[in-house]
């Protein structure tokens, strides 16, 4: 047992690309390879009597397709299959999962909905839509290209959605092998993403909405400009920060641990570094853009840069729904924030 900090890790060994693992009785720690700079994801197998219900299905690629054949030639039904949220390391291969043995497919409507929005690429969800929304907030050119030039990327990670979902609300209990799940719906990362609380086992299969290292990305997207997505995400992380501090949380990256409620005071301490590192650096009206590198010093490839300014925007919003900021509209179409002391 490892321990960092005020967390506590109590695997030291992390599983190989696409070994299961056992967490506890009934619950199996499965890592999946990702092809970006974060590049693993972690799934959870629930045995549910004499089949499995895979939590999350990771990004659509061939090796994870082989590494999922390896696991399910076990012979064990998938019964159903849990989606926490619409990002393809998540929902990627969910449709091809279910296929399988037939098996519902339980997610919340936000997620279920976005991720069609992003797939077909409707109105305020378009690759060109986000560009736009980027060279408002003052992307510079080059960046905006790259981005434009990568197209729809989300297609490459899902190449099929599910077309029925069972559907998922705040407060739900799942009965998956003798155990009762509760769903809690946070916001902020996603539009409702879903993590899972079992009591009985101390047990939150946490999803992107607790990390042990790395934060959350909190992003605004080009559809609803105004959101303020962090005052909504740390609203979320109140309501799991209720949950005992001996829970054991697994989370879809990193390793899992104990001590939610310290990780929590983390990120909290964070945002509001990043809060006070961008009010310090606007010396005058000031865009997303213009104000990228004091959030992320390090060199961003295309997919980071989407990421980076989403949580910008983020930030500023946050801070302009608490009048620290204000938002100002210019003649020329840029979007700028300016302190109001």
């Amino acid at each position: 047992m490892i321990h960092s900090a005020e967390l506590e890790y109590p695997f030291e060994q992390t599983p190989a690309s696409g070994e299961s693992v056992s967490i506890m009785p009934g619950i199996r720690w499965i890592r999946m390879p990702l092809p970006f700079a974060l590049d693993h994801i972690n799934l959870w197998l629930l045995d549910d009597d004499s089949a499995i219900v895979p939590v999350d299905s990771g990004y659509a690629l061939d090796e994870v397709r082989s590494y999922w054949q390896t696991i399910l030639d076990e012979g064990r039904r998938i019964s159903g299959l849990v989606v926490t949220h619409c990002h393809p390391d998540h929902i990627g291969l969910a449709a091809w999962l279910a296929e399988r043995d037939q098996a519902p497919v339980f997610m919340t409507q936000g997620e279920y909905l976005g991720a069609h929005a992003l797939w077909h690429q409707l109105p305020g969800y378009a690759v060109e839509d986000m560009v736009a929304h980027y060279q408002r907030h003052g992307l510079d050119r080059d960046r905006l290209d790259a981005l434009q030039a990568r197209g729809n990327a989300y297609r490459r990670g899902v190449p099929v959605l599910p077309s029925a979902y069972h559907r998922m609300f705040d407060g739900d209990v799942l009965h998956i092998g003798g155990n009762e799940w509760r769903v809690i719906v946070g916001y902020g990362h996603s539009p409702e993403h879903a993590s899972l609380y079992c009591e009985q086992l101390r047990v939150l299969i946490s999803g992107d909405m607790l990390l042990p290292r790395i934060s959350t990305n909190i992003s605004v997207y080009a559809a609803t400009p105004n959101d303020d997505p962090l005052g909504w995400f740390l609203e979320s992380l109140h309501r799991i920060k209720d949950l005992p501090d001996d829970t054991l949380v697994l989370p879809s990256h990193g390793r899992p641990f104990r001590g939610l409620k310290a990780r929590i005071d983390q990120l909290e301490a964070h945002h509001r570094d990043r809060c006070d590192a961008l009010l310090d650096a606007m010396r005058g009206p000031s865009s997303a853009g213009d104000l990228l590198s004091t959030l992320f010093t390090r060199t961003l490839d295309t997919h980071q840069v989407m990421f980076a300014m989403g949580e910008a925007v983020a930030h500023l919003n946050y801070l302009n729904s608490r009048r620290v900021v204000r938002k100002l509209a210019h003649s020329d179409g840029m979007i700028r924030f300016e302190r109001t002391s």
